[in-house]
């Protein structure tokens, strides 16, 4: 089964990441990371599906 409680604690901290980014002004830094987390939680639920 996938693990959807590990992808969901991933998103929320990048997204929690990224509101700080552009809070700072850094939107390119916000985007690479919502990037990199969407890419990560793909990966957790290709290893974790049945």
């Amino acid at each position: 089964m996938a693990d959807y409680k590990s992808m969901y604690l991933h998103l929320f901290n990048a997204v929690t990441d990224a509101i700080e980014l552009i809070r700072a002004g850094k939107t390119d830094e916000a985007e690479k990371r919502l990037m990199t987390a969407q890419q990560n939680c793909e990966d957790i639920y290709i290893e974790t599906a049945e």
